[in-house]
């Protein structure tokens, strides 16, 4: 009896999932070379902003290298 309960335990413990962070699922998308993300500061106060500074802030960019680990922990599944 003993043996059968440490079996389900374990069957148990290797089908949980992790939880995916759903804010982090919007912001990131997974590429070959790793994750996009949108650029910062383009959202308000653009009237002090030169046109030539907010088109520079259109587009994706690459998340950093240094940042690769923590995106995929966010999100395990992506």
């Amino acid at each position: 009896m003993v043996q059968r309960a440490e079996q389900v335990s374990k069957e148990a413990i290797m089908k949980v999932k992790m939880k995916t962070r759903r804010g982090a699922a919007k912001r990131f998308k997974a590429t070959a070379n790793g994750f996009k993300r949108k650029q910062a500061f383009k959202r308000h106060i653009l009237t002090k902003k030169s046109p030539k500074r907010i088109r520079q802030l259109r587009g994706c960019v690459m998340v950093h290298v240094s940042d690769v680990a923590s995106v995929r922990r966010m999100c395990p599944y992506i």
